[in-house]
């Protein structure tokens, strides 16, 4: 996939800074290619971009949004892709401790085998009395 950008431009700016949000992970695929948005998804982006041009309440959020200056830009040999900047959003850390959580993982893996093998007989058993055989 190709990043798709919207590119807002302003004969007057007051701010020496570039809006970097990234919504990529936001909306709900459409169909196969084409991402839409619900109406909430759009006033976050807009409460976002409002805030920061009016230097109201805005905060860079990993993930999300970052304001960059343009050195921060140079330094990025201005490459103007939101998620050079934004970064990754913060995940929540998994509290089970790894050997835990593989014996739990490993062992329900062990019954839904066991299940799909039961379930596998079954059909075939079936099929045989229809005079199918697989």
């Amino acid at each position: 996939s190709i990043p798709a950008c919207i590119w807002f431009l302003a004969k007057t700016k007051k701010k020496k800074e570039i809006l970097f949000i990234d919504a990529r992970n936001m909306g709900y695929m459409k169909d196969r290619v084409l991402r839409d948005f619900a109406n909430e998804d759009i006033r976050k982006i807009a409460d976002t971009y409002h805030a920061w041009q009016k230097d109201k309440g805005y905060e860079d959020k990993a993930g999300f949004c970052f304001s960059a200056d343009l050195e921060k830009v140079k330094s990025h040999d201005y490459v103007l892709t939101p998620g050079r900047y934004v970064g990754a959003a913060e995940e929540e850390q998994d509290r089970e401790p790894f050997a835990d959580k593989m014996a739990r993982l490993t062992d329900q893996l062990k019954r839904q085998f066991e299940e799909s093998h039961r379930l596998e007989g079954e059909i075939r058993t079936n099929l045989e009395t229809l005079g199918y055989e697989v």
